[in-house]
């Protein structure tokens, strides 16, 4: 069985929970930026609301570019902007993470993409 690295992190109140903003995207685009071994790059199909995005993701030791596209994932959209590399990540894909590598969180059915998660 996979465990978890992390303990288990203080309580927060509700009111900061609702700030944070998770929504389903569809990855239409993946790459693995040639300045990063860590790295893959996605361009994040959001919806109307919110558009495309570029998200980028320290997956790329287990998961392809190829692995990602047409699928989708639960991100945190709301998240302040990183620089990476000579772009910004625009929000944060959400993940299992484990001793032996993160799992992304597919869905068992499709969604209209920008679906808030509770």
């Amino acid at each position: 069985m996979l465990q978890s690295r992390m303990l288990m992190k203080t309580s927060i109140a509700y009111s900061d929970f609702e700030k944070l903003d998770f929504r389903i995207g569809t990855i239409v685009e993946a790459s693995a930026p040639e300045w990063s071994s860590k790295l893959l790059r996605f361009v994040v199909d959001f919806g109307a609301e919110i558009g495309k995005r570029i998200i980028f993701s320290g997956i790329r030791k287990w998961y392809a570019p190829e692995d990602c596209i047409g699928k989708q994932y639960i991100f945190l959209v709301n998240l302040e902007s990183k620089k990476m590399g000579d772009e910004e990540s625009q929000g944060m894909m959400v993940m299992i993470d484990t001793d032996e590598q993160p799992i992304v969180v597919t869905l068992q059915q499709t969604v209209a993409n920008g679906t808030t998660v509770r």
